[in-house]
């Protein structure tokens, strides 16, 4: 089969204002950037089309480290409800520039099932991941110059949260320190840069509602502590509006196109295991605005995207989907099964068998949203009938819908069953409200706790002692009452990334607690989980070249 890059190249793309216009978009709102990318202004999301319209998320079951195809998924499942006849679109992240090099490849969907121009999206794109980092980097600068100058006065902080970041894989950059070279560097400090979707910018863009909101959030931002221990903002250093200008463009939604010319749109981009995992709620508020039904995804596993999605994404903006959609493949049950990874392309009915207790326990945490489920088998060349045949049968048991997901190699017309399967139980029987794990007026300690009892299976939870003293510093302030982002491994329910299948009797350790005053939210960081990746041996930059003035590797 044709490679990624090759399939992308064959696809004869529609100019962007046509596309658009395909979904009711008029083209004088159009904002090109080049003929087959644009940003679409905010004043267009309409309210009372979305309460008319179909959400449907995917996520997936524990994922092995080459993922197991949801983008895919998303993408096949909007062609195959086109097919039917449906007006569907789907909305994504933006992929990182630190995976695209480093250990996965690009995140645009792969085979006939991508979201396109695939090099541009997997590269620069619309520069809204520059913008984000020069706007976090921006307010660094910013309370570094803040601290310098007042660093013979009573002015100063005792303590900084705020570091830098960099949308490339660099533990080198993890711990530092900056200003050496003398006083007139600055003041020497031990600081560190994360990765850009890990960014507390990255998360306000996906969550903010508009621009006068996106302000709000900027000024809220926790950069640190005065010597009488009152909280210090960005509103304290007096430049919100500086900053928000820096992402007046980047917070419009990305609109491009599939490899059937359907709309996309591709906006934000925070990770699963480190974030909240989630594309914009703009871009997924104007593709309920236009699209009858609309698929967007969340990161990783569901004990992760899925779950954020719920408590963070959908508490934050109203949201509710009519269905739910958790991907399986075999070689992610059989490694879940007890299969060694050197052999999970490999037939093996047992390992397969033993694997569906990861695939179970996804499908009950996610009824315990109270979302109706169904599970695309993300079909792969190796895959037999019999493990094919095998999954069906044991789906209806388990009394969830299946279909076979064949996008990858045959487009929209390999998605049609799921497709079907996926329109008939929203008529049938659409989920019912949304259940959330946890209150809002929980305490911080038992919204962590809920999550990772009910959702990871976690037989206890214990914290450091700095974790501790952060807490007591959230527990009588407004961010007692913020839901919480759990950052931890994406490879299994446990914080231990070697614990496969469904871990037992295993305790979570939090190891520190970051206040997003302006996300709102509480991210509790778990285990060894890194907050800025490193790259693996054999980086994917060795793959990619530009021949000829034509991009080579990207997948």
């Amino acid at each position: 089969m044709k490679s990624d890059i090759e399939i992308a190249r064959e696809v004869s793309l529609h100019k962007i204002k046509d596309v658009a216009e395909t979904l009711g978009i008029p083209r004088e709102e159009v904002h090109n950037y080049g003929r087959y990318i644009a940003k679409i202004p905010l004043n267009l999301i309409n309210d009372e089309a979305i309460a008319k319209h179909n959400l449907i998320l995917v996520t997936a079951i524990t994922p092995t480290k080459a993922g197991v195809g949801k983008t895919t998924v998303s993408i096949g499942l909007t062609l195959g409800l086109n097919k039917i006849g449906k007006k569907a679109v789907v909305a994504l992240r933006e992929p990182s520039l630190g995976p695209c090099f480093g250990m996965k490849g690009g995140a645009a969907g792969g085979g006939y099932a991508q979201v396109l121009p695939m090099e541009n999206i997997n590269l620069h794109f619309t520069g809204d991941f520059h913008a984000i980092t020069s706007a976090h980097n921006m307010i660094t600068a910013l309370l570094d110059n803040y601290l310098y100058q007042n660093r013979h006065s009573c002015d100063g902080l005792k303590e900084i949260k705020w570091k830098r970041v960099l949308d490339v894989n660099d533990r080198s950059l993890r711990n530092i320190v900056s200003g050496l070279g003398g006083s007139t560097n600055g003041i020497p400090t031990e600081t560190g840069f994360d990765i850009t979707p890990a960014s507390e910018i990255m998360a306000i863009l996906c969550l903010a509602t508009d621009l006068e909101d996106l302000k709000r959030r900027i000024g809220d931002i926790l950069l640190g502590y005065t010597y009488d221990d009152k909280p210090f903002t960005v509103n304290d250093l007096g430049v919100a509006g500086a900053i928000t200008v820096l992402l007046k463009e980047a917070i419009l939604p990305n609109l491009v196109q599939t490899t059937e010319n359907t709309p996309a749109f591709v906006h934000g981009g925070p990770f699963a295991n480190i974030a909240h995992g989630c594309n914009s709620v703009l871009a997924t508020k104007m593709a309920l605005t236009y699209g009858d039904y609309v698929i967007t995804e969340a990161g990783f596993g569901a004990d992760l995207g899925a779950e954020k999605f719920f408590n963070i994404k959908c508490r934050k903006a109203g949201l509710s989907p009519k269905l739910t959609v958790i991907v399986a493949t075999a070689q992610g049950l059989k490694m879940h099964g007890g299969v060694p990874e050197t052999k999970i392309k490999e037939a093996n009915i047992e390992g397969l068998e033993k694997g569906f207790a990861n695939l179970d326990k996804h499908i009950q945490n996610l009824k315990s949203f109270g979302q109706e489920v169904v599970v695309a088998f993300n079909k792969y060349a190796t895959d037999t009938d019999e493990e094919i045949a095998l999954l069906a049968a044991h789906c209806k048991e388990m009394g969830v819908g299946f279909a076979v997901n064949n996008a990858f190699s045959e487009g929209g017309e390999g998605a049609t069953d799921l497709a079907r399967l996926v329109v008939d139980t929203i008529e049938q029987q659409p989920s019912g409200p949304l259940l959330y794990t946890y209150k809002d007026s929980d305490s911080i300690r038992t919204k962590i706790e809920k999550v990772c009892r009910t959702i990871y299976g976690a037989k206890s939870v214990v914290y450091t002692t700095s974790a501790e003293k952060k807490i007591k510093q959230i527990e009588d302030t407004s961010a007692a009452e913020f839901p919480v982002c759990i950052a931890k491994t994406q490879y299994s329910f446990s914080s231990d990334p070697k614990a496969y299948g469904v871990a037992e009797n295993f305790e979570m350790k939090v190891r520190d607690i970051v206040i997003n005053n302006g996300a709102g939210m509480i991210v509790a960081i778990m285990g060894d989980i890194m907050r800025m990746p490193g790259l693996p041996k054999e980086p994917q930059a060795k793959n990619i070249d530009i021949i000829n003035g034509v991009v080579e590797g990207l997948s």
